[in-house]
């Protein structure tokens, strides 16, 4: 193993990239270059995906596996210039808006222009307004600039993101903006560095998707073309916190979630949860009622079905600029993955036909 590869470090640089939903070039850069660490072959789809193959041993043709882990971070969009140079905005991907205010924020205009977010003072707001939250329609970006001088560096459908710093807290635990879903990306990449050590019977195609937070569109494009015997989706899950439902949200650093229900091939489901008891994995199970929301949804049916499993980092947080987890379940999410594609061969995937066997 290369002693020199930091994983936590790599995410680091990840979370303060930026790649919003449909404008993931970037971070896809980034991405790519740590992909090429382990392969060369390494193409773009025409929607964006980033899609490395790494080849297993063996002849051919050898069991194809696709890991999505969506690359892509929920920001916003310049809609209008007032008077007087205020941005008005709107949301790509799913922001709650009590958690923009205040927010320091750039516009990636013909230069990036950094602002803040803002909104009426509550000194000026009538008492019965006090009582609710701001609607995203009544804030604004102040760039501290002239009417004139935005007008010349901002026009609408500008990308704008949160700007944040990403903070290593204590006992392994990082924070800031776009955890969701970069921290999967590292796992797929810790997932990679652990396979260097295994024998691998199966093509593995790590692929880093595009705009899941619009509507999982990268994964459709790309499970229809790469066509696996196999799908495994890595994404976050809430972090439990007080006054979430323990069925809902999972401990950090209590392992990876490992997910089942109706979206989940249940033998894939019970190949990693026997792995992970045999290697002693620090692990936890979530059951969803239906489509878990991720780009497993995607996977499942696309052409005539596919076999699809969900593994999951717990994350607090989610969808603000202070997303929290903890490295060590990015870490054992890779590992964990790597020993399920170190156990996939053809007779495995023959034997996840059929959904309906006793």
């Amino acid at each position: 193993m290369n002693e020199k590869w930091d994983g936590k470090q790599i995410l680091l640089q990840m979370m303060e990239t930026p790649g919003v939903s449909g404008y993931e070039s970037a971070i896809s850069k980034l991405v790519e270059s740590q992909l090429r660490l382990f392969t060369d072959k390494i193409k773009r789809d025409k929607v964006g995906n980033l899609i490395a193959c790494v080849e297993g041993e063996g002849d051919s043709p050898r069991p194809r596996i696709l890991i999505a882990a969506h690359m892509d971070e929920i920001g916003l969009i310049v809609t209008k210039i007032e008077q007087g140079g205020f941005v008005r905005f709107t949301q790509l991907g799913g922001f709650d808006p009590r958690t923009l205010i205040g927010q320091e924020v750039v516009v990636h205009g013909r230069t990036d222009c950094h602002g803040i977010v803002g909104s009426k003072p509550p000194h000026l707001t009538k008492p019965e307004e006090r009582e609710k939250t701001i609607p995203l329609k009544e804030l604004y970006i102040d760039l501290a600039m002239p009417e004139a001088s935005v007008q010349e560096r901002v026009q609408v459908g500008d990308i704008i993101t949160i700007h944040r710093k990403a903070m290593q807290l204590q006992n392994g635990f990082l924070a800031g903006k776009a955890l969701d879903n970069r921290a999967s990306v590292a796992a797929m990449l810790e997932c990679l560095q652990e396979m260097k050590r295994l024998r691998i019977q199966a093509d593995v195609y790590a692929v880093a998707t595009v705009q899941e937070e619009v509507g999982l569109r990268g994964a459709v494009t790309a499970a229809f073309g790469i066509d696996p015997d196999i799908g495994i989706a890595l994404d976050v899950t809430h972090g439990l916190t007080p006054g979430t439902a323990n069925d809902l949200a999972f401990k950090p650093d209590a392992g990876c979630v490992i997910a089942g229900g109706p979206n989940i091939h249940r033998e894939i489901f019970e190949k990693f949860s026997e792995l992970a008891k045999r290697h002693n994995i620090k692990h936890q199970i979530r059951f969803n009622q239906g489509p878990t929301g991720t780009d497993a949804n995607a996977i499942q049916i696309t052409r005539d079905g596919i076999p699809t499993g969900l593994l999951s980092v717990p994350l607090r947080y989610m969808h603000t600029s202070v997303e929290t987890i903890c490295y060590r379940d990015v870490e054992r999410t890779g590992k964990l993955l790597a020993y399920f594609i170190e156990a996939v061969d053809q007779s495995f995937v023959e034997g996840l036909s059929c959904y309906l066997k006793n």
